[in-house]
């Protein structure tokens, strides 16, 4: 897991203040330079079929452990713990807003795929405007719905395509570093979604661009997704989606 080891390597030093798993977001708070930040993840379930094993065993105590012990979960075999490590690297990665771009990802796609062959892996809200827009767009998903490609299919399409769109959510699930060794040099590659660090280090594996978010309401955040808000819903509640490019 180099990619993750090299991203938390430019963490900078700072107080875990909470940690709350929601069905489908993930949010940490931390303290930085006395600034309060807040990390988003996709929450991702453990799978297990023992009545009784929990899925977060310190839970309760999270927000106790030090801010790069927290971090590390990202490493985690537990989906659930990987989630919030992943989190807590958002929330303590150092902040560039100077180099934020007020686009969304569909923006982006749309933008740099007409009359290209374009791959996104990860299943987003947009997939029906960017499969009328793009003649050759692939959606690639674990659970694939109609029209999408099964994860197997990515060895096949990734190389061929032109543009590499691909969910943050694989840096939760450890699939990132392979995928990105699947697009060819010139491929424009994109990270995108919530669980997306600003990381420049993600330039070093191919990545041209990333489009994450800032939470600029903290409060309303956390009580949205503490409540099973679905990503539209955090959002409105006060998240900026913002891209970086470079690379």
């Amino acid at each position: 897991m180099a990619l993750l080891e090299n991203v938390m390597s430019q963490m900078q030093e700072g107080k875990i203040l909470s940690v709350t798993i929601g069905t489908h977001w993930t949010g940490v708070v931390v303290q930085v330079e006395g600034e309060r930040r807040c990390g988003l993840s996709s929450t991702i379930s453990a799978d297990h079929h023992e009545h009784g094993v929990p899925d977060v065993p310190q839970a309760g105590t999270l927000h106790t452990l030090p801010a790069r012990e927290l971090a590390a979960f990202s490493q985690s075999e537990n989906p659930t713990m990987s989630s919030v490590g992943v989190a807590a690297i958002n929330a303590l990665l150092p902040r560039a807003p100077e180099t934020w771009v007020d686009r969304n990802a569909e923006e982006v796609i749309l933008e740099h795929g007409r009359g290209k062959k374009v791959a996104l892996i990860g299943h987003f809200p947009f997939v029906p405007l960017c499969r009328e827009e793009i003649a050759d767009f692939h959606v690639i998903e674990r659970e694939p719905r109609e029209g999408d490609l099964p994860a197997e299919a990515a060895e096949r399409i990734l190389p061929e395509s032109d543009v590499v769109a691909i969910t943050g959510m694989t840096l939760v699930n450890h699939t990132l570093e392979n995928l990105l060794k699947l697009c060819r040099p010139e491929t424009l590659v994109l990270v995108l979604g919530p669980s997306t660090p600003l990381s420049p280090v993600l330039y070093d594996y191919g990545v041209n661009m990333l489009s994450g978010s800032i939470v600029t309401n903290l409060e309303g955040v956390l009580n949205t997704l503490s409540q099973g808000g679905n990503f539209r819903q955090v959002h409105h509640a006060g998240v900026r989606l913002v891209t970086i490019e470079g690379g």
